[in-house]
């Protein structure tokens, strides 16, 4: 198993949900499936929070690891990375991003 150091995680809030959630999920496998650097990955729908800490609020949930912070750094200006962006940036309302590192 790879030793995943980077972990890079999106939460999408799109502007249809209903209408958009099968366009903006084939465009995001697609993005991974083409993408050359990541290591893990992981997308899923939010469940309903059955918990006051958990944020149910989100469409959906990417998550990416990487096995160096320079594998990351390198995904986001790769190509299926900024075509993903360009194809699905119009279907989302809001985007959040949470990093993190081990050394």
């Amino acid at each position: 198993m790879k030793s995943i150091k980077f972990l890079h995680t999106v939460l999408f809030w799109l502007k249809e949900p209903e209408k958009d959630a099968n366009n903006f999920e084939n465009s995001l496998k697609k993005f991974i499936e083409d993408s050359k650097y990541v290591d893990l990955s992981f997308y899923g729908t939010s469940p309903k929070a059955e918990r006051d800490v958990v944020d149910d609020s989100f469409s959906f949930k990417l998550t990416v690891g990487f096995t160096s912070k320079e594998r990351h750094d390198a995904y986001q200006v790769e190509k299926a990375h900024i075509d993903f962006i360009n194809e699905a940036s119009p279907l989302w309302d809001k985007v959040l991003i949470y990093d993190g590192i081990r050394d």
